[in-house]
């Protein structure tokens, strides 16, 4: 074996396994993202419910007016505003659920046929 095919040798074995661990990585990262993507959708459904619930307990004759529930309902309607300006992220989760949910319909349709 010459000195070139050697190095050559060498190289690609270093790339091979360079190549492995960014793959890995990559994947990691991606599982990583797509978990912090559905965290953000469910905190997202949170503070909807929240506002939602906020807003049906200051429309009650017992509190309408009360100046620290309107404070507070004012905030919570920010706050899902400012959570609405990270909707490209949870979203990435809520497509994929569509499509599996898209593909097991079909599934079902199939087999019942």
């Amino acid at each position: 074996m010459s000195r070139l095919e050697m190095i050559l040798s060498a190289s690609l074995g270093l790339s091979v396994i360079f190549n492995i661990g960014i793959f890995v990585y990559a994947r990691a990262a991606i599982a990583r993202l797509l978990s912090v993507s559905e965290e953000l959708g469910d905190l997202q459904q949170m503070v909807e419910s929240f506002t939602e619930h906020l807003d049906a307990i200051y429309s009650l004759e017992m509190f309408y007016g009360d100046q620290t529930l309107e404070h507070l309902l004012n905030h919570a309607r920010s706050f899902r505003e400012q959570m609405e300006t990270f909707e490209y992220i949870y979203e990435l989760t809520v497509e994929e659920a569509d499509i599996v949910d898209h593909d097991e319909e079909e599934e079902i349709a199939e087999g019942a046929q």
